[in-house]
């Protein structure tokens, strides 16, 4: 459903930036993406909850989103879901366990007025727990100097590193694969092949929380096999069940 006073239709298209957050059983976390999105400067906030049995729906109202809304489960699923109330020229798709910096949406704005570019990301910092050690550290701050210039080379981006788009090639392309894994990897190459892309110089932070309960050598090289077996053409859905059955 959605929250008070938000229109349960579409609103003309403005120059603003929607930012919508996928959620599954995130309550611990939402209200702290929420309130990035907020010093962000998002002009609008939905979050798409995927069925949470732990009040994270409830947790996303009590903190301020503009619209909280039930959709089936899957991310794809819950951010086209999302995509498809908003109002603004941009869509900026913040994972719940991701933050982003104060000003980000005015930055964001900013590039776009080159209307050369379909979309882009931010570079990505890992947040570690108190507890993690040296090694994890150290494995992790290389880990994020290794994204950075993949993302810069390539221009391949992922979900931890807040991608925004431009809504009308968003809707022109049909939105986000609805598939079990790989959805960021698919949009970024989409926007790749349509035009130009921007990676932003100011940091998203994501948890690190599944590297460093996983192990983070253990994570990585799992995130490459699972990459290798996409690119050459596994399925999503048996990189999905790779994912899972290894993790």
């Amino acid at each position: 459903m959605t929250s008070p006073g938000h229109p349960n239709r579409r609103e003309p298209c403005d120059p603003r930036v929607s930012v919508i957050v996928p959620a599954l059983d995130e309550a611990g976390q939402i209200a702290a993406c929420i309130r990035s999105a907020r010093e962000a400067g998002a002009g609008e906030l939905i979050v798409v909850d995927g069925g949470s049995a732990d009040g994270t729906a409830d947790e996303a109202r009590v903190a301020g989103a503009d619209a909280v809304i039930a959709g089936k489960p899957g991310r794809a699923a819950q951010m086209n879901a999302g995509a498809s109330l908003a109002g603004g020229d941009i869509l900026c798709f913040l994972h719940a366990d991701t933050r982003i910096p104060p000003g980000a949406c005015e930055t964001i704005l900013a590039a776009m007025r080159d209307e050369s570019l379909v979309g882009g990301a931010f570079e990505v910092r890992l947040a570690l727990s108190a507890s993690a050690g040296t090694w994890i550290r150290a494995l992790l701050g290389v880990t994020e100097k290794m994204i950075g210039v993949r993302s810069r080379r390539f221009r391949r981006f992922t979900g931890d590193q807040a991608i925004f788009v431009r809504r009308t090639f968003f809707e022109r392309m049909g939105g986000y694969e609805e598939i079990a894994l790989m959805e960021d990897v698919r949009l970024s190459a989409a926007m790749r092949k349509a035009g130009r892309t921007v990676l932003l110089a100011e940091q998203a932070v994501t948890s690190a929380r599944r590297w460093e309960a996983r192990g983070p050598l253990r994570t990585i090289l799992l995130m490459w096999f699972v990459r290798a077996a996409h690119a050459s053409g596994l399925s999503p859905a048996r990189c999905a069940a790779l994912y899972r059955v290894k993790s």
